[in-house]
């Protein structure tokens, strides 16, 4: 007997259940349907009833137990039998017939944005007749494109839903309003063709959006912009102000980045009294406080990474902040820590040299300049190892001298134990800083792929005007990035990165113009440099198609070509922008305008000339404008391997909250299979390898992770350090260790 949702009753029928068993699999003629029907049919008859909701779980849990690599196409099954519960869903809940599977698109926004759920952005800026003809152009059959772990992560997690979590929109319907969305402020012209070809974009997972993006677009709260970076004046106002804006924009959806290397070191002096510094570890306290209880919309807490530099005295205790031993006092478990060293630390970790550390304030006390804003403007020589050797010998400023190896050991401690801290190699971000005409980049962001001009916001002073207390403040650069990714196993097999990439670019350019957010410094910062980081992910899975081993020459020489090809669209594509809409207000005397951009990449070739020339002429719409983020929840939307980073395993079991999904490596079959070589198995080397061919193309950075077995001796991981460190990249993510326990970012997952 099934009870269905209105508690009538009706007589089980198996040839019902195998007839439509048989229609869902109609398209996967691969899998072993009679013994899967069997089964389902027993345990239905074996218990007698069940309701109808019950009776699909079932059907869905079965199939999932049947994923493994010789049989994974049961995740494609087992998404056609969730997308029929979605679609009866939204059918009830929004009172239109189940058989339509998609319902009125006007209907849809009108009702949510009278519920409050909407912004009244849609209903405000296109008509009834306009809306009317985007809903025309759903595809509903583009649904069978997902797996079902991304249909459960999308429906989980973006789906608006009413304020009782009824399911309300489906997803061609999510793609469709965060295209609106996005395009709203575009000219009426061509607005709606835009619209479309944005749909188009995302509807195929050509790309997606930023998790802020793909969550809030749309909607009343939240924001869109995917990660920040805040650098914290040395000043108990600056100190408090700012963890006042970081709250703000975890509240939000935002994954920060915090810049330490201003504030004084433990023993400093205050106003001229001695040794009551208390140093930057009580202040990563309150940061650590406020990532527990200011969560991001519900959904997850706050996300923090506070960097250090690797001359500041307090480092060994910032370094010890994450440990599991120790004082407790001292600690600082739900923060991510991040290290800024300059090539001169790595030089003497290498030759086993002495490494002196400094507190920042009594740098700029005595020798009248901060050492922080300096760095080598060429490799072996620059601004920063002259003050940093001024500081060495200058005899009225206090140092600590330690060898540069312990140090060093200290940090792959923390490395192996809890992933982090991350490494931001500052000489190498700022030489290639395609806007050091305007300031300086002092570390990264939450995910490591972010390196953009910064600097902290001081209050200049407070005052009383009609009853009212007027604050006045110089800001700073809070730096603001935009993200979406490109899926490359699709995108790049199906040949549509020259129709994609324009379209993406102008996507995360109008986020800038369409996001609210809260911290003004922060929204002054988005429309100074307009930045957005496009990025990738699919990698691994597009080695594995085109049948390319990952310890390769091929795959590092692949890597280089279609980075750079991927390059050549995106800032073309930025360029255009610039053309029909106005270069980023200051464009020029940056690398881009003066055409060093291009010269510091080696970049010749006819269409690199002609971008040269188009650049000097127009500016470029974007002040950064590539950046590969993680990407950990969205790869899973889109079907396909996170980021550029390769496999954990062929076969897996995804881990959420209260369920667990088998998963298989994607396109896993006869051919591919060779071609996913677990991460904990692949030699390190040929990664960085690959990161150096990419990185050059790649104005910011990239979250690139180590993977090494818990059995890996120091020098081992101290011989991948150096290796990455000489091979120019720029930053590197977490060591991930098959000892550690590592805890993903969302906010820059795109």
């Amino acid at each position: 007997m099934i009870i269905d949702d209105e508690n009538s009753e009706k007589a089980f029928d198996p040839d019902e259940l195998s007839a439509y068993i048989a229609e869902k699999a109609a398209d996967f003629p691969s899998l072993s349907i009679g013994p899967y029907t069997e089964r389902v049919i027993q345990s239905i008859n074996g218990r007698g009833y069940f309701e109808a909701e019950e009776a699909a779980n079932l059907l869905i849990l079965e199939g999932l137990s049947n994923i493994d690599e010789k049989e994974p196409d049961w995740t494609y099954f087992c998404a056609r039998l969730y997308l029929d519960s979605l679609y009866q869903k939204a059918a009830c809940n929004r009172r239109y017939m189940p058989a339509e599977k998609y319902g009125p698109l006007y209907e849809l926004i009108r009702e949510l944005t009278e519920e409050g759920i909407y912004s009244s952005l849609l209903i405000d800026s296109y008509t009834k007749t306009e809306i009317e003809e985007l809903s025309e152009s759903i595809v509903p059959a583009r649904d069978g494109l997902f797996t079902y772990i991304g249909l459960r992560t999308l429906a989980d997690r973006y789906l608006a839903r009413d304020y009782s979590k009824n399911v309300m929109e489906l997803p061609q319907e999510r793609f469709m309003v965060i295209a609106m969305t996005l395009m709203a402020k575009e000219n009426t012209n061509h607005r709606l063709s835009l619209v479309k070809e944005a749909y188009w974009a995302l509807s195929n997972l050509h790309m997606t959006a930023a998790t802020p993006t793909l969550s809030n677009a749309g909607k009343s709260v939240g924001q869109l912009s995917s990660c920040f970076i805040d650098s914290i004046d040395d000043s108990l106002q600056g100190i408090f102000d700012s963890n006042t804006d970081i709250a703000n924009l975890s509240k939000s959806g935002g994954g920060i980045g915090v810049y330490l290397g201003k504030i004084r070191s433990r023993g400093s002096d205050i106003r001229g009294y001695k040794g009551v510094s208390s140093g930057v570890i009580p202040w990563m306290k309150q940061l650590n406080n406020t990532a527990v209880s200011v969560d991001q919309l519900g959904q997850r807490k706050g996300a923090i990474a506070v960097y250090l530099d690797v001359w500041h005295k307090d480092i060994f205790s910032f370094l010890d902040s994450k440990l599991n031993n120790g004082d407790e006092r001292l600690r600082t478990h739900d923060l991510f820590t991040g290290v800024c060293l300059p090539d001169l630390f790595m030089e003497q970790v290498e030759a086993r040299g002495d490494w002196y550390l400094f507190d920042p304030h009594e740098v700029r006390t005595v020798m009248g300049f901060s050492l922080e804003d300096y760095f080598d403007e060429k490799s072996g020589e620059g601004s920063f190892r002259i003050r940093y050797t001024e500081c060495v010998g200058h005899p009225a400023l206090s140092k600590e001298k330690v060898p540069a190896i312990e140090i060093m050991k200290r940090i792959m401690i923390g490395q192996l134990e809890s992933g982090t801290p991350f490494m931001f190699y500052r000489d190498q971000v700022n030489r290639m800083n395609a806007n050091s005409h305007e300031g300086m980049v002092y570390c990264s962001n939450l995910c490591t792929e972010i390196t953009q001009n910064q600097s902290a916001t001081t209050m200049d002073e407070q005052y009383t005007e009609d009853g009212k207390i007027i604050t006045v403040k110089t800001p700073g650069d809070f730096v603001v990035c935009n993200l979406s990714s490109i899926n490359l196993a699709r995108a790049v097999t199906e040949d549509v990165l020259e129709r994609l990439i324009p379209i993406q670019v102008r996507m995360l350019d109008n986020v800038i113009d369409s996001n609210n957010i809260p911290v003004l410094q922060a929204k002054l910062t988005n429309t100074k440099y307009r930045a957005i980081g496009l990025g990738t992910f699919g990698w691994h899975h597009l080695l594995a198609l085109k049948g390319i081993k990952w310890e390769s020459d091929e795959a590092v020489g692949y890597a280089d070509s279609l980075y750079e090809k991927i390059a050549l669209l995106s800032l073309s594509a930025s360029v255009a922008l610039a053309e029909e809409k106005g270069a980023y207000p200051v464009c020029e005397g940056s690398d881009f305008q003066t055409g060093a951009y291009f010269e510091k990449r080696g970049y010749t070739g006819e269409m690199w000339d002609e971008l040269k020339e188009k650049t000097a002429k127009h500016g470029i719409r974007n002040a950064y404008v590539m950046a590969v983020a993680p990407n950990a929840s969205t790869s899973i939307i889109a079907g396909s391997t996170a980021s550029i980073d390769p496999i954990f395993q062929k076969v897996y079991s995804e881990e959420k909250k209260d369920y667990k999904i088998p998963v298989t490596a994607p396109d896993l079959n006869a051919e591919t299979t060779w071609y996913y070589k677990s991460a904990y198995f692949l030699d390190q080397k040929w990664s960085i390898e690959q990161n150096a061919a990419r990185q050059r193309h790649i104005d910011q950075s990239i979250s690139f992770n180590f993977y090494v077995l818990n059995t890996i001796k120091a020098k081992e991981l101290l011989d991948l350090h150096l290796t990455a460190w000489k091979a120019g990249l720029k930053t590197t993510y977490y060591v991930r260790s098959t000892s550690s326990l590592i805890e993903d970012c969302d906010s820059c997952a795109s």
